[in-house]
């Protein structure tokens, strides 16, 4: 085996136990199931979300994944009450990198979905969430934590796809939303193969 292959698994390796990437926080969900058998995990899915919508910090998303979300606390979280979700990763607005749920697993993030003309995304992605609301901007320091999440991910996966939760379910979801910089991303990830979606450069 060539010496750039084995220092390229060395390296891949550094980052990651298992499905879990060594640099996050981690903090496993119970929202979580296995893949379907011979899946290729080729699809990165970014996501927005914020709770009570608009207001940031806080443990409330946390807790929305691990089933601890206290739904009398807010008026919004009733519409919350008996959801089971979670994200395999969460950036807050300061940049940190949870880990709720390990990459070989399915996390439940998507959806009813579709894209690259196969449905239920859930099964071959890897869902990102941005401590964010649609349509407002996210923060400089969550643009360099997506994108080195990204390299790592596309170190460890065979990603192919790079794209927001509006692009897998039009109509029923807006997020990252317009204010997302796309264009940045798409620069990041020149040269790699990673397709992403056909977008307008952001207003940002």
């Amino acid at each position: 085996m060539p010496r750039t292959t084995d220092a390229h698994t060395a390296a891949t390796r550094s980052l990651w136990r298992g499905g879990w990437l060594l640099a996050a926080r981690h903090c496993p969900s119970p929202n979580h199931d296995p893949r379907p058998a011979r899946t290729a995990i080729d699809l990165v899915v970014v996501h927005s979300i914020s709770l009570p919508p608009g207001r940031y910090g806080g443990n409330a998303v946390r807790a929305l994944f691990l089933n601890q979300l206290d739904c009398n606390a807010h008026p919004y979280y009733e519409s919350l009450r008996g959801l089971r979700v979670s994200s395999h990763f969460f950036i807050t607005r300061n940049g940190q990198v949870w880990q709720f749920v390990a990459c070989s697993e399915r996390a439940w993030h998507a959806g009813l979905s579709h894209y690259r003309m196969r449905a239920r995304c859930n099964d071959d992605s890897i869902g990102i969430e941005l401590e964010g609301i649609e349509d407002s901007a996210f923060e400089e320091a969550q643009y360099t934590a997506l994108e080195q999440l990204c390299d790592a991910l596309r170190r460890r996966y065979p990603i192919r796809y790079l794209t927001g939760h509006e692009h897998i379910a039009p109509g029923r979801k807006r997020d990252p939303g317009s204010a997302f910089d796309w264009p940045r991303i798409s620069h990041h990830l020149a040269g790699s193969g990673i397709v992403l979606p056909p977008v307008a450069p952001t207003s940002r």
